[in-house]
């Protein structure tokens, strides 16, 4: 039986994959992540919960898409990632469990929200008093990733400029 207690009693990083066979997502990415689990198995725990058999794991964990990953380090939840990513994004999220670098996996810094809301913000104003209707949304986006980083579409684009540097 798999609680929240024996999730957390690990040595070393972990990966929780909350999934369900009926996910067209999680069907993709699962033959991938446990491909990466068995290469990375000396330096990275590997755990699937399908949620349809652990619904009290899923609420005690708030789990409201999937697939979902849970990070976790030093038994706490270091990183959530909600939905199907890239291949080279889980590689590269092994890679860096694998070496040790978890502080990496933080989210966005408070400067960095700030500058999401206050951009948004003035793209939304500006759509707003010159009546450019395709600049209101693209604003609400950018100010809904300052507050909601597990956005997907805003992984996908940092970790695009975080390789270049």
């Amino acid at each position: 039986m798999i609680t929240s207690d024996n999730l957390f009693q690990t040595d070393k990083p972990a990966i929780i994959d909350f999934w369900a066979p009926w996910c067209v997502p999680c069907r993709t990415s699962k033959p991938l992540l446990e491909k990466l689990a068995e290469e990375f198995s000396d330096q990275v725990n590997f755990q699937t919960i399908n949620v349809d058999e652990y619904k009290e794991l899923v609420k005690e964990f708030r789990i409201l898409g999937i697939p979902t990953l849970l990070v976790i380090n030093n038994g706490r939840v270091a990183k959530r990632i909600t939905g199907a990513q890239t291949p080279s994004y889980y590689r590269s999220l092994f890679e860096t469990l694998a070496s040790g670098e978890i502080d990496t996996l933080a989210g966005p810094s408070v400067l960095d929200r700030v500058l999401r809301l206050g951009v948004g913000t003035a793209l939304a104003i500006i759509a707003l008093q010159y009546s450019v209707n395709w600049l209101l949304p693209v604003g609400l986006i950018v100010m809904f990733t300052g507050i909601y980083d597990r956005c997907p579409i805003w992984q996908a684009i940092t970790s695009r400029f975080q390789k270049k540097q």
